[in-house]
């Protein structure tokens, strides 16, 4: 739609009212793709409006009050100072009106030809940009709480997770050094590694047990960080579960116990995606990690990961320490027997 990308970075303040017998609260309103966003000051969606259906009590009346077609106990006031915020509304609400059809203005093939294009639409172009919307509008805790309940699916086959009070600390330690909000030690299920949305690596009890340098299992997570931005882990749910999870979770805030399941059974299942060596490098640089340890631990002969080898960041230089030996030891000891 043209008429979008001059407003489509516009935000105003306004007062929200999610039911008649609730108090009214400042909220941050933005214009997306044909659709209204309702945030509180912490960036997280409070409430998605279609433009198309967005009804305004009193025209012409100040502060203006909008609501959903059909729910006028929903509703969003914006004060006579937003004039670009009213104009954007105003004009896009018309842009959309226009590109309506009108019945019998069209003949049958403009109509076929109109049909045709809707309905590409809907198939190829629709399905991902609703999946980076929602991508986009998902607050971080959200993220988190969906790769938590994955984790408890994961639980049911791969077995209880390491959750020693001693053993936590040190975890999380682990975790700071590479970057990543959390690492679960898993007895099995998982090959290797796995990284969840909210950013929950997933690690196979072997990686502790059966080596004594931590910098194998911190290689490990860092090649899960880099598969993460190249593509978010909740960006693959959603592409995998299919449109109707998206709209889903953009309406209600949740998917389906089913959803998870059938993501935690593909990811374990399936083999990790490959990560450019470059991309995977670029990720030990930045956290001042060595890659050869990770590189044997892939190909003890070092044949098909030579260029994780010859081009190790940290080749020749002094090296801060992962974790200390003491906690590595405790950490093997309690996770990886």
């Amino acid at each position: 739609m043209t008429a979008l990308k001059q407003y489509e970075r516009i935000e105003a303040t306004g007062l929200w009212r999610p039911a008649p017998d609730e108090q009214r609260r400042e909220v941050v309103v933005s214009i997306g793709e044909a659709t209204l966003t309702i945030s509180d000051f912490k960036e997280q969606a409070l409430a998605h409006w279609s433009l198309a259906a967005l009804v305004r009590q009193n025209p012409g009346d100040f502060p203006a009050i909008f609501h959903p077609d059909g729910d006028p106990g929903e509703t969003l006031e914006l004060a006579e100072s937003e004039t670009i915020m009213l104009e954007a509304i105003d004009r896009l609400q018309k842009a959309i009106e226009r590109s309506r059809p009108r019945p019998g203005r069209l003949r049958w093939l403009s109509a076929a030809g109109v049909l045709a294009g809707v309905v590409a639409l809907l198939v190829f172009w629709l399905p991902g940009a609703l999946k980076r919307h929602v991508v986009s509008v998902v607050p971080p805790v959200k993220s988190e709480e969906i790769g938590d309940a994955i984790l408890r699916r994961i639980e049911r086959v791969s077995g209880k997770a390491c959750t020693s009070e001693d053993a936590r600390p040190i975890l999380d330690r682990l975790a700071q050094r590479t970057g990543v909000r959390r690492i679960v030690i898993l007895p099995s299920g998982v090959t290797e590694s796995v990284i969840l949305p909210g950013g929950t690596v997933l690690l196979n009890r072997e990686l502790i047990e059966d080596y004594e340098d931590p910098a194998v299992a911190a290689g490990f997570v860092l090649a899960e960080r880099a598969r993460a931005m190249k593509q978010k882990p909740l960006s693959d749910l959603l592409g995998r579960a299919g449109p109707a999870a998206s709209f889903r979770l953009l309406t209600t805030g949740e998917l389906t116990p089913e959803t998870l399941d059938q993501y935690g059974e593909r990811i374990l299942a399936e083999p990790r995606p490959a990560v450019d060596d470059e991309e995977l490098l670029s990720v030990f640089a930045q956290t001042a990690l060595p890659s050869t340890p990770y590189a044997y631990a892939l190909d003890v002969t070092g044949e098909t990961v030579l260029g994780l080898i010859e081009a190790d960041p940290m080749a020749g230089r002094a090296l801060e320490q992962i974790l200390p030996d003491r906690d590595w030891v405790i950490l093997q000891n309690i996770c990886g027997g």
